[in-house]
């Protein structure tokens, strides 16, 4: 019919939902040479987009109840809808609510703010210590461990108690490890790739589990407090009683990145919506970057996504949650390899999952590509008041 506006059909906007493979890689082959990948591919299902698809369909041209789907009138001897049509009486019905809805309206807006003051002060508060580092305060809590979805080494998810501890906001940086330890590994590197990672206020990486130990000792004495470590020939034995900074254990690095979460990353389980949290394979360009650039999970953590690859203090076995303790787990007494949790500059998004394992062989030298991955960062023991907060 002349003039008539051509139909759209709204299904033709509904987008549909994808499904494509993702690769499973650790860094470096367990078990196997240094120079050999292990990647186990399985299907990553990306978030299902039916819900997105049917507000997209009840808004779509066309739709009964749409804006869009407003005939065209003009031309048709139908006047669109003017103050002239309106009935005698509408104005003042319409309106007679007003003060009532106003008040409903302010009401709701009290409630948000209400809402709004008790979450922020349930969230820990940060602090500097003695050598100018910023730390957070962790409370007591309980937490579900791994991930159902996940690698066989993140099975069975299970319940875990964590006692309050201490935890750094930042990755240990390069200026503050020089300050400790006399010198900076990211300022010579092999093949001329120091440009890529110094930067005094980027993480410190090429460092390998012994070196970090040691940096968590010295920066205990530096303020005062009692080592957590002590060297037994060519490994090292933790004191958790002791005042001093250690290394996370796996249970504390994973309560600390979730922080209350359980979606697959502590920002939700988009991993588009993850690149404002992280830097990865996909943002980074290849290299680490300044330390708090990044969004902060909900309790003010920075970087534990990406940027750098952090060690944990536990030994790493793939069955170690068939054998995990419930109160204050600390991983396994013997092993070759350590854990390193959160992905780093040169991971894919399922690699910086909160519940994603990897390992290394913690007593090489700095003589691989990997340990330009490798950061950490530290905790302490927390006051035993430090309770979870009230639901």
């Amino acid at each position: 019919m002349k003039g008539r506006m051509p139909s759209i059909d709204a299904r033709s906007s509904r987008p549909r939902s994808s499904r494509s493979a993702g690769t499973r890689m650790s860094w470096w082959a367990r078990g196997g040479s240094r120079s050999s990948w292990c990647v186990s591919a399985r299907a990553c299902s990306w978030p299902s987009s039916r819900g997105w698809a049917r507000s997209r369909e009840r808004s779509a041209p066309g739709r009964r109840g749409s804006c869009a789907a407003l005939p065209a009138t003009r031309g048709r001897g139908i006047e669109p809808y003017s103050d002239s049509m309106r009935k005698p009486g509408m104005q003042e019905k319409s309106t007679r609510n007003w003060p009532a809805a106003f008040s409903l309206l302010l009401l709701l807006s009290a409630c948000s703010s209400t809402d709004k003051a008790r979450d922020e002060a349930e969230k820990p508060k940060p602090f500097i210590t003695k050598t100018g580092i910023e730390m957070v305060l962790l409370p007591a809590g309980e937490f579900r461990m791994g991930d159902a979805d996940g690698a066989d080494d993140e099975k069975p998810v299970h319940r875990v108690r964590i006692r309050a501890f201490y935890i750094d906001k930042h990755e240990v940086t390069q200026q503050s490890y020089r300050d400790l330890m006399g010198k900076n590994p990211c300022e010579a590197s092999r093949e001329g790739k120091a440009d890529r990672f110094y930067g005094l206020d980027k993480p410190v990486v090429r460092v390998s589990w012994p070196f970090a130990v040691r940096y968590c000792n010295l920066r205990s004495l530096r303020e005062g407090l009692k080592p957590c470590y002590k060297e037994r020939g060519e490994t090292y034995e933790c004191d958790f009683a002791a005042d001093g900074y250690r290394l996370p254990t796996e249970a504390e690095w994973e309560y600390a990145c979730r922080a209350g979460t359980t979606s697959r990353y502590s920002c939700g389980n988009n991993a588009v919506v993850l690149r404002e949290s992280a830097w990865l394979s996909d943002n980074a360009g290849g290299a680490t970057h300044p330390v708090g650039q990044k969004l902060p999970n909900p309790w003010g953590l920075v970087d534990m996504h990406g940027n750098a690859a952090e060690w944990c203090n536990d030994v790493y076995s793939a069955d170690a949650y068939e054998h995990s303790e419930a109160q204050d787990p600390r991983g396994p007494a013997k092993g070759a390899e350590r854990v390193i949790r959160g992905g780093s500059w040169r991971s894919s998004a399922e690699l910086c999952r909160s519940a994603a394992r990897s390992c290394e062989t913690p007593a090489l030298a700095d003589v691989c590509f990997g340990y330009e991955q490798y950061g950490f960062r530290c905790v302490r023991r927390g006051p035993d008041e430090a309770k979870a907060p009230k639901k």
